[in-house]
């Protein structure tokens, strides 16, 4: 399945893709990855040729496409406007080509909820789970969310069903910590977010261009891969491909069923735990996975042969599957 996405590119020139745009930053939790992921990015369309350029946000972006300075936009913003649905129907509407999902796809795999009810409406696993309403109404109430979570059981995990990054996401064990990790959690917009625990391996896997890569099996050097173990922990270990033979089939196509059936398209990432006894649990996409010294997806890529640079020129090459209107 995967060996396909090593194919020859499509785009020889980079004079192809005309002025890109590589927006990065914004004004969500994660501009600080952001930021860091859209240098790399930049640095590596400008090392194959590509007439690349930093944009800082949405609306120094759009500004600058409605002055005609840009042909094609790289999405390399994390959370927030840029990967909910906001930034993609901008762009749509101004006929501009990007990397990543659309409308429908972004907006989905954003809302951790939405995406969990959409994969049990088709028989996809997920964590058994609960949301409750960001507000001062009844179903948001401290005992709606104590009955709430001894119905999932303990443990649990408590998350903001908008963040991406492990951010806001607290694993709760006994339920006088419940209330300290659903502040926290509501500290971001969105529904609250809990589900069960699952105890075993973590894996994701890449989606490039209707494919998907070796699975990684994350191995932090603490008990969990938090923040700290994404973005600045040096001890992490990654191993890839993080199954063998069935296994490693099995879990890399129900990670592309999951991302397929989200309506996600051109590239992104699929987050899976596997259980002791084996059995998968999807728990998110993201449609725009970091691009960081220790994201996943260049690292999945490398097991393939596909060096960094080869990347973000692939992914820059499905903006032209937009073009043909793919949605």
């Amino acid at each position: 399945m995967s060996a396909s996405a090593n194919r020859e590119s499509a785009i020889t020139n980079p004079g192809q893709f005309g002025r890109v745009a590589v927006v990065m930053g914004g004004q969500s939790a994660e501009r600080e990855v952001s930021l860091n992921s859209g240098r790399n990015v930049l640095d590596a369309l400008r090392a194959k040729g590509v007439d690349a350029h930093a944009v800082d946000g949405i609306p120094a972006l759009l500004d600058a496409l409605r002055a005609g300075h840009y042909a094609r936009v790289f999405n390399i913003l994390h959370g927030g406007a840029g990967e909910n649905g906001e930034l993609q129907g901008a762009l749509q509407a101004l006929r501009v080509p990007y990397t990543g999902s659309g409308v429908l796809g972004s907006a989905l795999a954003m809302d951790k909820v939405r995406a969990k009810q959409v994969w049990l409406s088709l028989g996809l696993p997920t964590p058994r789970f609960k949301a409750l309403a960001h507000g001062a109404d009844a179903g948001s109430s401290a005992e709606a969310v104590h009955a709430a979570a001894r119905e999932i059981g303990f443990p649990l995990i408590v998350k903001p069903a908008w963040e991406g990054s492990s951010v806001g996401v607290t694993r709760v064990f006994e339920e006088k910590d419940l209330d300290a990790a659903v502040a926290l959690a509501r500290r971001y917009p969105g529904d609250l977010l809990m589900e069960t625990l699952i105890e075993g391996g973590e894996y994701t896997v890449g989606i490039l261009d209707g494919r998907a890569l070796p699975t990684i099996r994350i191995v932090p050097k603490g008990e969990y891969y938090d923040y700290n173990a994404k973005y600045i922990a040096e001890d992490t270990e990654y191993v890839c491909p993080g199954l063998d033979g069935a296994a490693e089939e099995e879990m890399r196509a129900l990670a592309l069923a999951a991302f397929d059936a989200l309506g996600c398209s051109g590239w992104g990432r699929v987050d899976v735990m596997r259980d002791r006894a084996g059995r998968n649990y999807l728990l998110e996409v993201n449609t725009a996975p970091g691009m960081t010294s220790h994201s996943l997806v260049p690292k999945a890529a490398r097991a393939l042969g596909i060096d960094f640079e080869t990347l973000c020129w692939k992914v820059l090459e499905t903006s032209f599957e937009r073009e043909r209107g793919v949605p």
